[in-house]
């Protein structure tokens, strides 16, 4: 009898092993996050299985990818980053674009602090700041982006000395709804998400004043159904309904 209990024990172990190797794990860009939590309820809907989501920097998703992680799904917030990828054969092909992102700026209504759209209330609004978050640009294609528009604006020289750089455009947006930042720059999809919009108010930056920031996926080598089930399904008019409401414009 203690032998029989003893290998059910060992087998069922052995199939909860199994299963939970089996769990596909997603790379998502930070950007993302409110918007594919959204796509993946409406995707579950469909009969599928949960996933393992990892948010993050698509920098650091791409150095840990080449390093061996075992992501099936790379959700990127730009097109470099997976296209580096592809180019050392670490994905199935060069993957799509799913979405076009806007870069914001945003600050908490407690600071008193106004964003208008023209030169010299932004240049105000970044005097009167003591600090302003942007994600790291070499890990962050948002934190690129704001780099960029402060370049073009004319507004670098007045924020450099100002900026507290975020390992993710997610942790940037952070560091302004708790107060550790004045100012911030984020993405609008981010903005517009429940927990932001109760305490911020945000302003959508001229597109024409940054590069526009592609969003690529791509899938890794030999990726399970499940993973190559969802990216068809972030291409669908279902999926990009989605993206739209979260202010990114889709292919």
């Amino acid at each position: 009898m203690m032998m029989r209990l003893l290998y059910f024990i060992a087998a069922f172990l052995l199939c909860s092993g199994s299963a939970f190797a089996q769990v596909t794990t997603i790379a998502v860009a930070a950007n993302m996050k409110d918007a594919f939590i959204e796509i993946a309820a409406a995707f579950r809907a469909t009969g599928k299985p949960e996933m393992r989501v990892v948010y993050g920097s698509s920098g650091n998703f791409t150095t840990q990818i080449l390093n061996g992680a075992p992501f099936s799904l790379f959700i990127a917030a730009d097109e470099n980053f997976p296209l580096e990828l592809y180019k050392k054969g670490k994905t199935v092909d060069e993957g799509e674009v799913y979405a076009i992102g806007k870069l914001a700026i945003i600050t908490k209504n407690a600071t008193g602090i106004q964003l208008q759209e023209n030169k010299a209330e932004l240049a105000k609004a970044i005097e009167r700041a003591n600090k302003i978050a942007i994600a790291k640009p070499d890990l962050a294609p948002y934190g690129k982006a704001a780099v960029e528009y402060l370049k073009a604006e004319g507004l670098w020289d007045l924020a450099k000395n100002k900026l507290v750089y975020a390992d993710n455009i997610g942790v940037a947006t952070t560091y302004v709804v708790s107060g550790a930042a004045d100012i911030g720059f984020t993405a609008v999809s981010l903005a517009k998400s429940p927990q932001v919009v109760s305490q911020t108010s945000f302003l959508q930056l001229n597109p024409k004043l940054y590069e526009p920031i592609k969003q690529r996926m791509v899938l890794m080598k030999n990726p399970p159904a499940d993973a190559v089930d969802l990216y068809r399904f972030i291409q669908t008019p279902q999926a990009k309904s989605i993206l739209q409401k979260y202010g990114y414009t889709t292919p």
